[in-house]
């Protein structure tokens, strides 16, 4: 027998295993590319988009409610037509996508940061930090999340900064009872007890062996919490709480068609509704099979 024949073969590495697993499902992969292409749209929708649709020098009126495949009267094709203001629809949509990214995205985010750390404080501390925290949690959860966020807004005023800020107060509570519940379990492990014994700051066994090990949790948290994101902000934009008239939004954009679905003008919130459909589906169809890959019981 040759040398080559008893050479052991090397595992692949974890990561790639990870992620063959993970793209191996049709409905991770196909999710996956959505969120990419959406993704891609978004960063190059300045580059991509017939207009700018927020610059009010390029709009005009006598364009405004063109069906699909209309063009204007300076020869410009509307490929999914105009709203009331002669607004294009696909240049719209490009640019809300851009909006509903960076609301979902930095809410959960920032959210995340926020209810991990109180969650990690109040399973290591203990005592009375954790009855506080904890009863604090109860109290926000309490609240539906579009109610908690319309009481912000009623406070904060319009804007995309202010839709963030009430995301992240409505949310971050999801992440704290969650992070408390898997580091009380991790907290009670030998690895924790050898931490302490050898007389480690309480910062560094938190952040440096506790925290690792509730990251998962968090992780699929937040992917499925930037989905939510995203359909909170259109709901709100929706209801005219959300973006201001000057900044981009899918909420919008299906807000100022809604009165004229009825009147045979279904493009100006189909098109919109259609893109923010798609988002949403495409981040649930990744966040779905990312938690089956990071469940400890299927690791």
């Amino acid at each position: 027998m040759s040398n080559a024949d008893t050479t052991p073969i090397a595992p692949e590495p974890l990561a790639r295993q990870r992620i063959i697993q993970y793209l191996s499902a049709p409905g991770a992969a196909i999710g996956m590319t959505l969120l990419v292409v959406i993704v891609l749209l978004a960063v190059f929708a300045p580059l991509i988009s017939p207009q700018n649709p927020y610059d009010l020098m390029q709009l005009d009126i006598m364009d405004g409610r063109l069906p699909p495949g209309s063009e204007s009267y300076s020869g410009m094709p509307y490929y999914l037509g105009t709203d009331n203001q002669g607004r294009d629809i696909l240049s719209g949509i490009l640019y809300g996508l851009r909006t509903s990214l960076i609301v979902g995205v930095f809410s959960a985010i920032a959210a995340a940061l926020i209810g991990t750390t109180l969650g990690l404080l109040a399973a290591y501390v203990g005592g009375r930090t954790e009855s506080l925290l904890m009863r604090l949690v109860d109290l926000q959860l309490s609240f539906p999340t579009i109610l908690m966020a319309l009481m912000m807004l009623a406070v904060l005023g319009k804007g995309v900064q202010n839709v963030v800020i009430a995301l992240i107060i409505a949310e971050w509570a999801t992440y704290a009872r969650t992070v408390r519940g898997t580091a009380l379990v991790e907290r009670e492990k030998e690895y924790i007890e050898a931490a302490r014994c050898l007389r480690l700051p309480r910062w560094r066994i938190v952040f440096r062996h506790l925290l690792p090990n509730c990251l998962a949790p968090v992780i699929v948290i937040a992917t499925m919490q930037v989905a939510r994101a995203i359909g909170l902000e259109a709901t709100l934009s929706f209801l005219g709480l959300g973006a201001s008239v000057t900044e981009p939004s899918l909420g919008m954009l299906i807000s100022n068609g809604y009165q004229y679905l009825l009147s045979g003008y279904y493009w100006i919130s189909f098109f919109p509704g259609i893109a923010l459909l798609v988002t949403i589906v495409a981040i649930n169809l990744a966040g779905d099979r990312l938690r089956d890959i990071l469940n400890p019981r299927n690791i």
